[in-house]
C-alpha cells in the first residue's frame, strides 16, 4: 500500500510555468515538498523531465499520455526510460460514453493498449472527467460499466472532483470500484464545471476525508485545472491539508 504521506502533483496544474521554465518549476514543486510528479503531454516534456527529475529528487510513477488515438510506441519508450510505471489515458470523446456497446469498445481498446505497454514493462490506466459519471446506463455510471470490462491489470485514476460534478457519490463510487482504483486526482471547488471556481483542497465541496478513507491504497495526486489565486500556493495548501488528514 502506498505511503499516504507520499503525494504526487499533476504538472498540468502549473503548465504555464512549466512551459516558461521547466527546471525552475520542478524546483519550486520540490521546495513545496512534493517528491512525485505526474507529467502530461509526455513527449513534449521528455527532455526537461530527463534532466529535471533527478536534479530535484523527483520521481514520476505515472503520466498522462494519449495511447489510443496516437501512436503509443514513442510514449512507451520514453515512459520506460524515465522509470514511469503506469501510463494514464487522460480523455476520450464524451460522445463515446452514451451506450453500453460504445463503452465496451473503449474498454477493449484500452485493454489492447495494455498488451503493448506490457512489452515495455508498463501498465496503463484511465482518468475520468465528469461525463463518464453523468452518463448512466442501466442505472449505473458509465465509468463503472467500463471498469467491469477492463483487464485485471488496467486500473482507474479517479478524478474525484470531476466525478462529483458528474453526479457521483464519490466515496460510495470508490467503495464499489475497490482495488480497480490505483490513484486519485484530488482537487476542490464549488462543484461546477468552471475551472476558475476551483480552490485549494479543503476549501470547497469535495468530501475529502471520506474519499481518502474509501480508497486508502490509492496514490494521491494533487491537482488544479485553474483557480482565481496562485496555483503554486493552492497546491501547497492542498498538500498540507491532505497530509493533515493522513496524520489524523
Amino acid at each position: 500500500m502506498p505511503d499516504p504521506t507520499e503525494l504526487s502533483v499533476q504538472l498540468y496544474s502549473v503548465r504555464e510555468a512549466l512551459a516558461a521554465d521547466p527546471d525552475a518549476t520542478l524546483a519550486r514543486l520540490a521546495a513545496i515538498g512534493f517528491r512525485q510528479v505526474e507529467p502530461f503531454a509526455l513527449l513534449d516534456h521528455a527532455a526537461s523531465l530527463r534532466e529535471g527529475l533527478p536534479r530535484h529528487g523527483l520521481a514520476a510513477p505515472t503520466t498522462h499520455a494519449d495511447i489510443l488515438t496516437a501512436d503509443p510506441e514513442p510514449v512507451f519508450a520514453i515512459a520506460a526510460e524515465l522509470g514511469i510505471g503506469r501510463i494514464v489515458q487522460p480523455w476520450l470523446d464524451p460522445a463515446r460514453w452514451q451506450t453500453a456497446d460504445d463503452v465496451a469498445r473503449l474498454a477493449d481498446a484500452l485493454n489492447a493498449a495494455a498488451e503493448g505497454a506490457a512489452a515495455h514493462g508498463l501498465r496503463v490506466g484511465y482518468h475520468n472527467h465528469h461525463f463518464e459519471l453523468e452518463s448512466r446506463l442501466d442505472g449505473r455510471h458509465a465509468l463503472e460499466i467500463f471498469a467491469d470490462r477492463l483487464a485485471s491489470d488496467v486500473r482507474l485514476e479517479v478524478d474525484t472532483y470531476w466525478a462529483m460534478t458528474g453526479g457521483a457519490d464519490v466515496p460510495a463510487l470508490l467503495a464499489r470500484l475497490g482495488d480497480r482504483v490505483f490513484a486519485l486526482h484530488l482537487k476542490d471547488g464549488d462543484g461546477s464545471l468552471d475551472p476558475k471556481r476551483q480552490v485549494p483542497l479543503g476549501r470547497g465541496r469535495l468530501p475529502l476525508a471520506a474519499i481518502l478513507d474509501a480508497a486508502p491504497g490509492a496514490l494521491r495526486v494533487v491537482e488544479l485545472d485553474d483557480t482565481e489565486g496562485d496555483r503554486f500556493d493552492a497546491l501547497r495548501i492542498g498538500r498540507d491539508h491532505v497530509l493533515d488528514l493522513a496524520r489524523g
